[in-house]
């Protein structure tokens, strides 16, 4: 291994286990896409007869225990809070959806140019690699107030900021592990035929660092999710976080749980989006 890799593995903290065999551990891709997907109806049957009997046996214990209201509100509740409050909701989830979208937007593309960037040039990688410890161990949320007195308390920017800064290292920490994977015969093999090294990068680094490219991205979309969410907790006087910290207030627990259960669908819808994209593009890894 060269020089510039062994300083990238000593310095760029990753998640995968290098005991562990190539193919497995949360980030890597085979988590998302080796798994078993609905194929049939009855698979879907036993799936929703699942969530029937949860949500059942929670509506009966709740009513049994005859449980408060303002303390564990039923799942019959929940949902017609949904149903008749969505119209509440849907500005607020628009809000959060946008400042999601906008930073993990710069967070991710400035991630991926750092990915790269820090497995070409070793200088580059010395200079920043103490800043992205620096942001990875910090909590972004920390930052809210600083940027909301500088910037303006209703301001989109503080809170795409710290999404920003909370999903590119995820990102950029994955991508960087990826290109370390690649296969160091397979570059020697595209040097000795005249390859570049754009192109040694374009065709062999990057659809080989792909499924951990795929991985960082949809883990920088959940750290991103949940900092924009924390974001509006404290300095937002719109989206999902502030309605949340608006409901438990007023103890208006109905809404509150129908906040969580907005915020989970839109968190899974992020995880399917990568699971179909890595099906698409990068299933080869398992």
């Amino acid at each position: 291994m060269s020089q510039h890799n062994t300083n990238l593995s000593e310095t760029i903290p990753t998640f995968d286990d290098a005991n562990q065999p190539h193919g497995g551990g949360l980030t890597d891709l085979s988590a998302l896409t080796s798994s078993s997907t609905i194929r049939n109806w009855r698979d879907a049957a036993i799936i929703g007869l699942v969530a029937v009997v949860l949500i059942s046996g929670l509506q009966l214990w709740l009513t049994v225990s005859d449980t408060p209201a303002y303390v564990m509100p039923k799942p019959t509740a929940i949902g017609t809070a949904l149903w008749e409050n969505f119209d509440l909701f849907w500005p607020h989830i628009l809000s959060t959806l946008k400042v999601l979208l906008a930073g993990y937007a710069i967070g991710a593309a400035v991630g991926l140019v750092l990915a790269a960037t820090i497995t070409q040039i070793p200088f580059i990688e010395k200079i920043i690699t103490p800043y992205i410890l620096l942001l990875v161990t910090t909590p972004m949320l920390a930052l809210v107030p600083l940027l909301s007195a500088k910037l303006g308390y209703d301001s989109m920017a503080p809170r795409v900021i710290v999404v920003a800064l909370a999903a590119g290292p995820m990102v950029m920490i994955n991508a960087a592990t990826g290109f370390r994977r690649t296969d160091l015969g397979k570059i020697a093999l595209a040097r000795s035929y005249g390859a570049s090294t754009v192109q040694i990068f374009t065709r062999v680094r990057f659809p080989m660092a792909l499924p951990m490219i795929i991985v960082g991205l949809l883990v920088g979309a959940i750290f991103g999710l949940l900092t924009a969410v924390g974001a509006e907790m404290v300095g937002s006087s719109v989206g999902l976080g502030n309605r949340l910290v608006y409901y438990s207030a007023r103890v208006q627990m109905d809404n509150f749980f129908a906040i969580i259960v907005i915020l989970a669908v839109i968190g899974i819808t992020d995880y399917v989006i990568f699971y179909w994209i890595g099906k698409k593009w990068a299933s080869w890894e398992t």
